[in-house]
């Protein structure tokens, strides 16, 4: 029997936050599994947009990081089994014609986006991508513990 790979998982930006910070509390611990699992081989995804949500928290007081945000950043990204996911101009274009409307926030749509364009799983608690998830539309894990 022929045994395929299992999907990158793409870490919404507050599991790769929680995930990185070591706030296993934070997270579920079926998703903190999966999350573990697929970084020791190789399938854990960040996306472009997370880096810039990443700065944006850290610039408005809501997150604080032990280091610069610029070294969290190049740290996180470097962390083993993570991988970078660009923005390229396919996922940009594809977040603005996702199948069923999805409102709201224009970083939910790049991720969900990215996680179908690549046929990654996307690991989040956002109730509103995980309703998406639902109506079969993406691939998600649940983080809520």
């Amino acid at each position: 029997m022929l045994s395929l790979p299992a999907r990158p998982l793409l870490l919404d930006t507050h599991v790769w936050i929680w995930v990185l910070e070591g706030a296993v509390r934070e997270i579920g611990h079926a998703a903190h599994d999966a999350v573990m699992e697929a970084s020791a081989s190789g399938r854990v995804l960040v996306s472009a947009i997370s880096v810039w949500e990443v700065g944006m928290l850290e610039a408005k007081g809501r997150v604080r990081f032990s280091m610069e945000v610029g070294e969290w950043v190049r740290r996180a990204l470097g962390a083993p089994g993570v991988h970078f996911s660009p923005l390229s101009p396919e996922v940009a274009l594809d977040s603005t014609r996702l199948p069923e409307l999805v409102r709201g926030d224009p970083a939910d749509r790049i991720l969900i986006a990215t996680a179908r364009r690549v046929g990654a799983t996307l690991v989040t608690r956002d109730t509103k991508i995980l309703d998406y998830g639902r109506q079969g539309l993406l691939s998600v894990i649940d983080a809520t513990p």
